[in-house]
């Protein structure tokens, strides 16, 4: 499976009597998956771009595919609130939506087809490699988002690369059950590009909880693939009832601490790959986080350093990208990550990083989610200050603050410290920090 210049490269891989989807007890065949996207672009207005808002992920991977087919961009946008849809109207005035389950948008919308199986069009032939397929964004935290595009070949050589690292040729009839979002450049490339290029098949459900993922992995028949993120393994391996077998774990969006990875591997008897990404560059490298630091790179990839950051490119990257990751380059292909420079703190002149402080405040018995973050409102000078908010209900802000002296430097304990019930994590396990200061200003 090449990649080459001017090359054309099919929708999906599989043979034509092989599953591509599965929902619930049922299945879907590549030969009617083919039907379906032909079916669907024929009926597609004709218009450029695209907001492929289906919640169902077979829906999804359907029209995401016919878009392509019929030479439409898709548009990812980091979060699909109001102020979003708004921005990507001004810059995209003929932008369409495509829904399903009764989702409604202030945006020109068509509703995904109740049925498509009484079509019968010719399949969707090969897409030329050098077709704009995606455009993805940044999540506009400092401002207007940035639009990320991405050509056809550059999705599927980051798919075939992946499956490489991956052994996909062992896992083959795998079915992939994956917990985060497929509008996320995560759930795209390591769900539905990594299933169309290497014949596994989707579960068309977004389980979150953790009865609904064992129940959908225990109808699942084996091998079995599980695509999530930290914040959903700790739920999962917490569970007093365990959890079924998996062939291979996934997780990436943010860093997984060594024990959650060891104790991840042994709820579900399966390795466990961390993938390191972002939306500019997308998946670069993988680690067994249980055996190893340094990451390895995917085939192609290559990393540099100048005076303004680090920039990765190669086949599986749209030209170059930035990486916004301290990167030490430990060999040839791999290399060791240190905290983003965002995350650097320094006060009174020592040292830490919010990774490493949340996994201290994450260690301590009884706490079930916290973060810290800076605290801008109540910095003076070029002095910081650190808060910190605390999911731990049985308790009080004493001990968690007792516990936190225990582990680290006081230079760092928070000038201020909430418990809440719940932290605002969005559908990747993310925290916005505009939603995180918010509630400490409620809770405070």
């Amino acid at each position: 499976m090449s990649t080459v210049a001017g090359q054309h490269y099919p929708i999906a891989c599989h043979a034509a009597h092989e599953v591509i989807a599965r929902r619930g007890i049922h299945t879907v065949s590549m030969a009617q998956f083919q039907k379906h996207v032909a079916a669907l672009a024929s009926m597609l207005p004709e218009r450029q771009h695209v907001l492929n808002l289906c919640a169902d992920r077979y829906h999804f991977i359907v029209g995401f595919a016919a878009a392509l087919a019929r030479g439409q961009v898709s548009l990812m946008p980091s979060a699909s609130v109001p102020v979003a849809l708004r921005i990507l109207a001004e810059d995209y005035p003929d932008i369409y939506a495509l829904t399903d389950s009764g989702n409604t948008v202030a945006l020109p919308s068509i509703v995904f087809p109740d049925d498509l199986d009484g079509h019968d069009p010719r399949p969707p032939a090969p897409i030329p490699g050098v077709r704009l397929s995606s455009i993805q964004f940044t999540s506009g935290s400092t401002g207007r988002p940035k639009p990320v595009p991405k050509s056809w070949s550059t999705l599927v050589h980051s798919a075939r690369m992946s499956g490489i690292r991956l052994n996909a040729a062992q896992l083959q009839g795998a079915t992939i059950v994956g917990t985060v979002p497929h509008q996320h450049s995560y759930g795209l490339e390591s769900i539905v590009m990594l299933a169309l290029q290497h014949g596994f098949a989707v579960e068309a459900a977004t389980p979150l909880y953790p009865a609904d993922i064992r129940a959908i992995l225990e109808r699942t028949p084996r091998p079995r693939i599980l695509v999530s993120t930290p914040v959903h393994l700790r739920a999962l391996v917490a569970e007093p009832e365990g959890m079924p077998k998996v062939d291979l774990i996934l997780s990436a969006t943010a860093p997984l601490p060594g024990p959650l990875a060891v104790a991840a591997e042994s709820c579900f008897h399966a390795p466990l790959l961390e993938i390191y990404g972002c939306t500019e560059a997308g998946q670069v490298a993988t680690r067994r986080t249980t055996q190893e630091s340094d990451w390895h790179m995917f085939d192609g990839i290559a990393i540099h350093h100048d005076g303004t950051g680090n920039w990765a490119s190669g086949p599986a990257v749209e030209g170059v990208a930035p990486l916004q990751d301290i990167i030490e380059i430990t060999g040839p292909r791999h290399f060791r990550l240190g905290a983003r420079a965002a995350d650097l703190i320094n006060i009174a002149g020592k040292r830490s990083s919010l990774p490493y402080l949340n996994g201290q405040l994450l260690s301590i018995p009884g706490v079930e989610d916290g973060v810290f973050l800076l605290d801008d409102t109540t910095t003076v000078g070029l002095v910081q200050r650190l808060i910190a908010i605390v999911v731990a209900p049985a308790l009080s802000t004493g001990e968690v603050l007792q516990a936190l002296r225990e582990r680290i430097d006081p230079a760092f304990l928070p000038r201020r410290l909430a418990i809440v019930q719940s932290l605002p994590r969005n559908a990747l396990g993310k925290l916005p920090r505009s939603d995180l200061l918010q509630l400490m200003e409620d809770t405070v």
